[in-house]
């Protein structure tokens, strides 16, 4: 049986979520890859094992996640019920829905039918009766905000979630989407955008302003970019790396001679600076504050540990940030 340290919070900071009582752990446990039946179970425990001796409380799922869909969510419903029955409260546990999970037209978007839906199958799957945290994971063109937003509001009045959050919503579309949430009484707690030292959109499209102007918190996903600022693409396309499959998330032709130039002066300044890349970009994401949570990977607890040794070093100097400024958008 599974016994967690009695030091596992000494590692991470954690950082208040907006304007809630709730704290997040500085680095969150993404189960994106690397949970689903095509990995070894004890490898996956593992992981969730060695993330909570570390201090990472905050494991973040998805309907959709495995592959298959829904294989995530089986295995840390195996996981916590083999090892983390005892710690539940210690736990923030979220899951999202939006993407496709079942055929016909009530199985993706953002309807009150297919979100609840969904988080029933969620709450079933991971052998729980309530999430901490439940997303919608995409805006839906086609229903009524007010309508997603009250599906959201309706699984905390069921006791099905404690707190509500969005992901991949504009600055407008999240602004208004808070603003519904209010009228009803269930505050958006948390955003959910893509943002890394290569991917500066919530920062030029105005969205982590408007998060500020509404106190609400912003945990960031894909912060290595996909893998490409771990350091495995220093020197081209490994030919195990994701590139090299021709992922719809990444693609040989995005690694282009450019930018595996870059990633070496970045590395070179990383080295500098006593961190690996990976560790140095998920130090930008999480520098002065603005962001609550960044959102990791892991393959094995030792690629964990490596990832939450990035908060040994949070801060960057003006000349740091000008040179990564000067080498991302050359």
């Amino acid at each position: 049986m599974y016994t967690a340290p009695p030091d596992r919070y000494a590692t991470l900071p954690y950082r208040r979520t907006g304007r809630s009582g709730l704290k997040l752990p500085a680095l969150s446990l993404g189960l994106w890859h690397n949970f689903g039946p095509d990995r070894p179970v004890e490898t996956q425990r593992a992981i969730l094992r060695r993330a909570f001796d570390l201090g990472v409380t905050h494991f973040d799922l998805a309907n959709n996640y495995g592959p298959p869909p829904g294989a995530a969510e089986s295995a840390l419903g195996e996981a916590l019920t083999a090892d983390f029955a005892p710690y539940r409260d210690e736990l923030v546990i979220s899951t999202k829905a939006g993407y496709l999970m079942w055929p016909g037209p009530y199985g993706e978007w953002g309807s009150r039918k297919y979100l609840l839906s969904s988080l029933d199958q969620s709450l079933k799957r991971m052998g729980l009766e309530y999430v901490d945290i439940f997303y919608s994971h995409r805006p839906d063109p086609d229903t009524p905000l007010e309508e997603t937003m009250g599906a959201l509001h309706s699984a905390v009045q069921q006791g099905k979630a404690l707190y509500v959050g969005v992901s991949n919503y504009s600055a407008e579309q999240t602004r208004e989407a808070a603003r519904i949430l209010a009228d009803l009484g269930t505050p958006l707690l948390i955003h959910q955008p893509r943002y890394s030292m290569l991917d500066r959109r919530p920062e030029s499209e105005g969205l982590l302003d408007a998060l500020d102007e509404l106190n609400v918190g912003s945990i960031a996903y894909s912060p290595l970019e996909q893998g490409l600022l771990t350091g495995r693409y220093l020197n081209g396309i490994p030919e195990d790396s994701r590139a090299a499959s021709d992922s719809p998330f990444l693609n040989s032709d995005a690694v282009t001679e450019d930018l595996v130039g870059k990633l070496r002066e970045l590395d070179a300044l990383a080295t500098s600076r006593g961190q690996s890349l990976a560790q140095m970009a998920l130090a930008w994401v999480l520098r002065g504050g603005r962001v609550t949570s960044a959102l990791v990977g892991a393959s094995s607890p030792e690629q964990l540990a490596d990832s939450v040794a990035a908060v040994g070093n949070l801060d960057f100097d003006a000349d740091e940030l000008a040179r990564i400024d000067e080498l991302v958008k050359a």
